[in-house]
């Protein structure tokens, strides 16, 4: 006789076991308590995947009550896309402020490569970021590219910088 196991709950228990302080998920308040952006300028609505130091998943609902659209334009309102560039080093952000021996500065762009736009963003839609650690110098300098994502279309991509600053 064998035992039927829910598949979700044979992998949680494999990963409490193997990692039980292990997060994978952050809420916008947790994301608040690593990151100093504030409205009008906190860009990540949660983070939904994070492998330490590797990669964050972010999401950012994207709502026509941001103050950008006022301007941006006016009857066809887009995000700008500095904007989503931003929203995308945020979610890596949360990447740098998780490494053990780095907590506790503030980093800041270093500069961006390669970035290119394919589609707009507008109000209604749910931009999905994914950011890979590329490279750390020093763990004062490094690199990551980011991927900006709506329904599964691609919306930005292209490498981020980085500088701690003490």
């Amino acid at each position: 006789m064998s035992t039927l196991i829910e598949p979700h709950t044979a992998v949680e228990s494999l990963v409490s076991e193997s990692a039980p302080h292990l997060k994978t998920t952050f809420t916008l308040e947790e994301i608040h308590q690593l990151l100093p952006h504030r409205y009008p300028f906190a860009m990540v609505d949660r983070i939904i995947d994070f492998v330490p130091e590797k990669m964050a998943v972010g999401i950012k609902n994207v709502t026509f009550n941001e103050p950008q659209f006022q301007g941006h334009f006016p009857g066809r309102p887009i995000m700008p896309g500095v904007l989503i560039v931003e929203a995308m080093a945020q979610v890596g952000g949360v990447v740098l402020t998780q490494m053990a021996d780095v907590q506790g500065g503030l980093f800041m762009f270093a500069g961006i490569d390669g970035v290119r736009f394919r589609r707009p963003v507008v109000p209604g839609d749910q931009l999905v970021m994914t950011v890979e650690l590329l490279s750390v110098k020093g763990r004062r300098f490094g690199k990551m590219r980011g991927r900006a994502e709506v329904d599964g279309q691609l919306a930005c991509s292209g490498d981020l910088m980085f500088a701690l600053v003490d």
